[in-house]
């Protein structure tokens, strides 16, 4: 009886010490589920705040794109330099998306979403304001990513901390970097590098800010070694035939800037892809003898040379130049198809009527194709940007034309009015690639070009222009060069 007495009370121990285990246990479940929820809800946030500022890094690059129907170009006309024209350092451009009753301006230190980071990049505060346009995020009422600012502006050694070639020792703060394909440069070479920042706030607080730097990456075009290219090879002889009777038609190979004045480079005034069947003096053999003279360039005048070896071995024959025509096709801003005619080679012909209401300007440089032939006879307009025509050009010096113009596929060019003394600054390149039902050419050899105009063909002719040829270049996408999160 002692030995039972003096075991009383051990079960309610024992019962108190389990009971005091289970309770330890339940707090480290809660304690860890409310940890769990904690982390799952910060990764949660963290995600949402990270995709909210790279679709702003995303509207920001697809805006730059010409051919989007909704760039820039398209919505906010003037918001960004013209093609081939240089984002000047100090002067970025912000795209805003408030939410309803908010106000965003990046620009203004007293802002609740001031542009703190440009402060730390660039050492000074954004202009006070800063040009901006509103962000297409929101959709028929419905809010779309929550960034709140998208800044675009040009960079230069300092703001990146790089010293790019021509590699100098220093960090220089003036020129702003280009990418020629491959390197950064300071010597303008390729295209202007771009900086793409973006600043995301959830309603909870949340902050992340991306940044992309961005180039354009043109189409590889050929190279324009001459003002008038020709197509050739052996037993194809090009088809060329001057004005007769107009002394004011030229064509020159002495370059001129966008504004007409010389730039002291040359090159060749008409170039031919080959020299077999003594192409050269075939077509000298099309210029009036008279008027000779005016055919200026590398060499005396009349200045025609064989040219193909300047041109890239992927870009000798027929399948490579219709693939160029192919990818110019789907990067161009505008495709016109007229409908096909019911006789080989099966090409229905668009007409100026068709050019007009795309409204290229000076600041609104096009890349246009037509899918067809192309007459703009009494057209009396001017031209921007490149032209692809992949059946005839029927050109009339009505008209003049800044940029660049293919005539690939058919490869030919003619004229049927005699027009006022207008002309074409930049560049032609005429190649036969298709045969008479419209079908690449097989085998290796192009076909011989043709350009035929009338006598009494008015106009000034064609002037080599580098500076229209570099405004003139299609851009494929903009490349992303470099991606980061800016801590803050």
């Amino acid at each position: 009886m002692r030995e039972r007495r003096s075991e009383a009370g051990v079960a309610l121990l024992i019962s108190i010490f389990v009971l005091l285990l289970i309770s330890i246990v339940a707090i480290a479940l809660i304690v860890s589920s409310g940890t769990e929820s904690a982390l799952a809800g910060n990764y949660r946030n963290a995600t949402a705040v990270y995709y909210a500022a790279l679709a702003g890094l995303e509207e920001g690059r697809g805006r730059l794109l010409a051919k989007n129907i909704n760039s820039f170009k398209n919505t906010a006309a003037g918001f960004m330099p013209s093609p081939g024209t240089t984002l000047a350092m100090a002067n970025p451009r912000y795209i805003i998306n408030p939410v309803s009753g908010e106000t965003v301006a990046p620009w203004d230190p007293a802002n609740q979403y001031a542009d703190t980071q440009y402060l730390a990049e660039y050492g000074a505060a954004p202009p006070n304001p800063s040009p901006s346009t509103a962000s297409l995020s929101t959709v028929a009422g419905i809010q779309g990513p929550t960034f709140k600012w998208v800044r675009i502006n040009a960079v230069n050694e300092v703001s990146l901390n790089l010293d790019v070639t021509p590699v100098d020792g220093s960090l220089d703060p003036n020129p702003p970097i280009y990418y020629d394909g491959t390197n950064l440069n300071t010597s303008s070479n390729g295209s202007q590098v771009l900086e793409i920042t973006s600043l995301a706030v959830l309603p909870n607080g949340s902050q992340k800010i991306l940044q992309y730097l961005a180039a354009p990456v043109p189409i590889t075009l050929p190279p324009f070694p001459a003002t008038l290219t020709l197509s050739s090879s052996p037993g194809n002889i090009e088809a060329f035939h001057a004005p007769g009777s107009n002394s004011s038609y030229n064509i020159k190979g002495n370059d001129q800037d966008c504004s007409g004045n010389l730039t002291g480079s040359k090159f060749a005034a008409i170039g031919t892809l080959t020299n077999s069947n003594n192409d050269i003096n075939h077509v000298t053999s099309g210029i009036p003898f008279g008027y000779r003279p005016n055919y200026t360039g590398q060499n005396f005048a009349p200045d025609v040379e064989n040219v193909g070896g300047l041109f890239p071995l992927t870009l000798q024959t027929p399948s490579q130049f219709d693939a160029l025509a192919q990818n110019i096709i789907q990067n161009a801003d505008v495709v016109i198809t007229p409908t096909p005619s019911g006789s080989p080679p099966y090409l229905g012909t668009a007409t100026g009527a068709n050019l007009t209401p795309l409204g290229m300007t000076s600041s609104n440089l096009l890349t246009v194709v037509v899918n067809g032939n192309l007459d703009i006879s009494n057209w009396n307009s001017d031209g921007y940007g490149l032209l692809l025509v992949t059946g005839t050009f029927s050109y009339d010096p009505d008209t003049n034309w800044y940029g660049i113009i293919l005539v690939i596929g058919q490869g030919k060019i003619n004229n049927s009015q005699n027009g006022q003394n207008m002309q074409i600054n930049g560049a032609v390149l005429v190649a036969k690639t298709r045969d008479g039902n419209n079908n690449v050419l097989a085998g290796s050899n192009l076909g011989g070009a043709s350009v035929q105009f009338l006598d009494a063909m008015g106009g000034e002719g064609m002037r080599y222009s580098n500076c229209w040829i570099q405004k003139a270049q299609p851009t494929a996408s903009y490349k992303i060069l470099s991606f980061h999160e800016i801590s803050q």
